[in-house]
C-alpha cells in the first residue's frame, strides 16, 4: 500500500482538531461541554458558525486522511533539533504568558489566550520547518484580537500579511487583492447579508 505519511498525519490531526473544537463548542454525537447555542441556519446563535466549520474540517479531514493511503509513498521528514526547541519553547513561553495575564486579571480570557497564542505561535515560527504552520495560526489569532479594537477591514488586512509571510516567495500584488477581496467579501456575507453586528473600522460601533 503507497501511504503519503504527510497527509496521513495531517488528515488526522485535522479530525481529531475538529472533534475537540465541536466538543468545546456545543458537543459532539451527544457529548460535550454544551457551552454556545447553536440556534438555526435563518437563527444562528454563538456557536452555529464554529460547529459549522468544524464539520466541514472534520470531512476534509477525513478525505485527506483515508486519500493517503493511495497518494503514497511520501515519508515524513525527520525532525531537527531546532524543531524540537523551538516546539517545547513556544508551549513554554504561551502557557507563562497566559498564566501570568490570568493571575494579574488584566484583561478577559480570550484576550489573554489570543495574546499567549500569537507569542507562542511567533515564536514557533522561528523554525523553517514550523513557520508556515506558525505564521498562518498566528494569523488566526492576530484576527481575534485585533477585530474588536480595530474592526474587520483592517484586522482582515492583519491577517492577509502575517498568512502571506508563511510564503518565502509571496507578491505583494497577491497579497494585496487577496486582502481586498476577503474585505468585499466579508463585508457582503457577514455585515450586509446576515447583518452581523461587527465594527468595519475603529470606533466605528
Amino acid at each position: 500500500m503507497k501511504i503519503n505519511a504527510k497527509d496521513l498525519w495531517a488528515g488526522g490531526l485535522l479530525m481529531f482538531l475538529a472533534v475537540l473544537g465541536l466538543y468545546i463548542n456545543g458537543g459532539f454525537l451527544g457529548i460535550g461541554l454544551e457551552q454556545h447555542t447553536l440556534g438555526s441556519a435563518r437563527r444562528m446563535g454563538p456557536g452555529y458558525m464554529p460547529m459549522l466549520v468544524f464539520w466541514i474540517q472534520l470531512g476534509l479531514g477525513a478525505l485527506v486522511f483515508f486519500l493517503a493511503l493511495v497518494n503514497g509513498p511520501d515519508p515524513l521528514e525527520k525532525w531537527t533539533k531546532l524543531d524540537f526547541v523551538t516546539l517545547a519553547i513556544s508551549v513554554a513561553v504561551g502557557l507563562i504568558i497566559w498564566r501570568v495575564m490570568e493571575s494579574m486579571g488584566l484583561t478577559t480570557n480570550y484576550i489573554q489566550v489570543g495574546i499567549a497564542c500569537f507569542v507562542a505561535l511567533m515564536v514557533l515560527a522561528i523554525s523553517p520547518s514550523w513557520r508556515p504552520l506558525g505564521l498562518v495560526l498566528a494569523s488566526f489569532a492576530i484576527f481575534a484580537l485585533l477585530l474588536e479594537p480595530l474592526g474587520l477591514m483592517l484586522t482582515i488586512a492583519a491577517l492577509c500579511i502575517i498568512s502571506s509571510l508563511a510564503d518565502r516567495e509571496h507578491r505583494v500584488t497577491s497579497v494585496a487583492g487577496m486582502t481586498v477581496f476577503l474585505c468585499i467579501l466579508c463585508w457582503f456575507v457577514f455585515i450586509y447579508e446576515l447583518d452581523i453586528r461587527v465594527p468595519l473600522w475603529p470606533n466605528s460601533y
